[in-house]
């Protein structure tokens, strides 16, 4: 031995509300080979003061639990949960299978006020997991994904779920272009209501300008949920606008037209409809849903994709998926750094293995 250093103090997992340390002094040892070097212990990895049953111990409640409230709850600070998270995140990430997966789904999250985006890769078939987190949502954010997979697990994905951003359909064509390609059905009701509410402002505008009644007052739900979501307040609402001639009454009811596209059962029968349902879109001399219309015509054969992939991906556990990493976000506030989200999505929704212990704490 050549000697020993000062005593550590390691913090354990707490007992009875008591806190639990071990103190121990490292021994070092001069290596003939590798020079001085000291001692490597069971209870703990590298400088840090945390033993490795206390990190996944505060990683499993931070799962449960915000990371503030988990730092509270045992007596310890913010960072230790952090470090803790990203301690079982690294882990995690090197150990998990990346193999088996068919179908992946792309989108991106607003993170922070501003355009502050962040680009997810989930796997949204057998293991539904999150597979990949970027910041920004930029082609060469996306391209990173494809990066980390080896030519065997890009070769083996079958579909690819995404909305209309171009930055993401360039490189789904460019690294995967054997798969499937399928617009999401969520974005595309998506741009329709925010087309029909577009509609419904620019005339609440233009009737207070002609002088005339607020008729749209208290309307904008009405127009834009299911009629099988409405209240009954907001039915009767509705009941009461289509006896008008509005313009936001008739984009209301070419969205409520478009739903029967999707029950269409081959691509032929349904791109019939959705040409049909353009020319009478462009009649209707609404500019909001003309954008959608040409946005619809310019994507027209990933959207009749839909139709080939039934059966083979769902498109709703992206947007599952979406409100669970909002949730997220919120619950782990007060990141330090840019990493602090990624580790925190990955711990909630990443699916990652752990290793196994001998005994449990939680």
């Amino acid at each position: 031995m050549y000697d020993r250093l000062a005593a550590r103090r390691f913090e354990f997992v707490p007992l009875w509300n008591m806190a639990v340390f071990f103190v121990y002094g490292m021994r070092r040892v001069d290596c003939p080979t590798c020079g001085v070097t000291v001692e490597r212990v069971p209870w703990a990895t590298g400088k840090g003061h945390l033993t490795t049953s206390y990190r996944w111990f505060l990683a499993r409640w931070a799962k449960r639990l915000s990371w503030t409230d988990t730092a509270a709850a045992f007596g310890t600070t913010w960072d230790n949960v952090f470090r803790s998270v990203k301690h079982a995140v690294l882990w995690g990430v090197a150990h998990r299978d990346l193999s088996g997966i068919e179908a992946i789904g792309v989108d991106e999250i607003q993170w922070r006020r501003g355009h502050t985006y962040l680009t997810l890769v989930y796997q949204i078939s057998g293991v539904k997991r999150l597979l990949w987190v970027s910041h920004e949502r930029t082609e060469q954010s996306l391209r990173r994904f494809f990066d980390v997979l080896t030519d065997d697990v890009r070769k083996g994905i079958r579909f690819v779920c995404s909305d209309m951003w171009k930055p993401y359909l360039n490189v789904i064509e460019e690294q995967v272009p054997h798969a499937l390609h399928v617009l999401d059905r969520f974005h595309i009701m998506k741009n329709m209501n925010v087309a029909i509410d577009e509609v419904r402002r620019q005339e609440v505008a233009q009737l207070r300008r002609d002088g005339y009644e607020p008729a749209l007052t208290k309307s904008r739900w009405c127009l834009l949920k299911r009629p099988e979501n409405l209240t009954d307040n907001q039915a009767t609402r509705l009941a009461e606008l289509r006896q008008y001639n509005l313009k936001s009454v008739r984009a209301h009811l070419l969205r409520e037209e478009f739903q029967r596209f999707w029950g269409y059962a081959t691509p032929a029968w349904a791109g019939k409809f959705l040409e049909s349902w353009c020319t009478r879109a462009l009649r209707s001399r609404l500019a909001p849903m003309k954008k959608v219309v040409r946005s619809l015509r310019r994507h027209r054969p990933l959207i009749l994709n839909w139709f080939l992939a039934l059966g083979g991906i769902s498109a709703r556990v992206v947007e599952g998926f979406n409100g669970k990493a909002k949730l997220t976000t919120r619950k782990a506030y007060g990141f330090r750094t840019p990493q602090g989200i990624e580790f925190a999505l990955f711990h909630v929704m990443g699916n990652l293995p752990e290793p196994e212990f001998t005994h449990r704490f939680c």
